[in-house]
């Protein structure tokens, strides 16, 4: 790695957001340390900014849900012997359907990776750069973050904690020179709605944001020093500010019946009408 260039480290990188702010960390100028569970897309993810970016990238193959493994990918960006300038901690999967039906397993699979993984490498990054006395973490809430989400209520919980773990870093850390900001975006086109089993969902099956202009605005906010950012089109921004509002019992409703199992069957277009909370 070139020593010139700051480190910065993402998870869940193999593709969609996380692929996007890897991608565009290269293009500002940082040497990465990327995690994802999936070998192969993660190292085609890795030769495919090399080749865009000419940065050094380092592919950390890791399933963050265990211990030892958050662990040893902590461990590899460590041991380059550089401060991270930046951490992106973007790993997370989320679980449709009713939670009386959905596995357990499922369920505490998204609590283990977005919730356990996030605090497990938060409390190693976060220490070395207080110490240091500077440095930027941009963690992955949600949109959902805001909403009781009915028919992911798992899902929608863990990004709800995401988010309240951000802001009050972000306070304790207010005169250590390390800011923490929270990235907030809406449904966007990636791999989440199909790992999910949630395509035949009005939500799963509606338009959604492009992940280049997600990461984009996330970044910008990072750099910038804002403390969370809701990110996309103009229609999920506009959510974010009708979410504001909105007494819970209504959010959650209109989430039902945008994440309900089958309420994207025989929609047509009506299922491109309304924008998932």
């Amino acid at each position: 790695m070139n020593d010139i260039r700051p480190l910065a480290m993402v998870t869940g990188a193999s593709s969609g957001i996380g692929f996007e702010l890897a991608r565009q960390l290269a293009e500002r100028g940082f040497d990465l340390v990327i995690n994802a569970e999936d070998h192969d897309r993660l190292r085609a993810a890795a030769r495919r900014i090399r080749q865009e970016a000419g940065t050094s990238v380092e592919a950390v193959p890791a399933d963050l849900r265990r211990y030892d493994e958050a662990e040893r990918f902590y461990d590899t960006v460590t041991a380059t012997g550089r401060p991270v300038a930046v951490a992106v901690l973007n790993a997370g999967v989320g679980q449709g359907g009713a939670f009386v039906d959905t596995d357990l397993a499922d369920d505490l699979e998204i609590v283990d990776l977005n919730v356990r993984s996030t605090v497990h490498l938060a409390k190693r990054v976060l220490r070395d750069m207080a110490a240091d006395g500077e440095g930027h973490v941009l963690v992955t809430s949600s949109i959902a973050s805001t909403v009781p989400g009915s028919f992911q209520a798992v899902y929608n919980a863990s990004k709800s904690f995401l988010q309240s773990f951000a802001q009050a870093l972000r306070n304790e850390l207010k005169e250590t020179g390390v800011t923490v900001t929270a990235l907030m975006p809406g449904p966007t086109e990636t791999d989440f709605f199909r790992r999910a089993d949630m395509e035949d969902t009005k939500v799963g099956r509606q338009d959604k944001d492009d992940p280049a202009q997600v990461a984009r605005q996330g970044l910008d906010a990072l750099f910038a020093g804002k403390d969370k950012i809701v990110a996309g089109s103009l229609k999920t921004r506009a959510q974010g500010l009708v979410n504001k509002v909105l007494p819970d019992r209504t959010k959650a409703q209109a989430h039902r019946r945008m994440a309900e199992p089958g309420s994207g069957e025989g929609s047509g277009d009506a299922s491109r009408v309304e924008g998932r909370p």
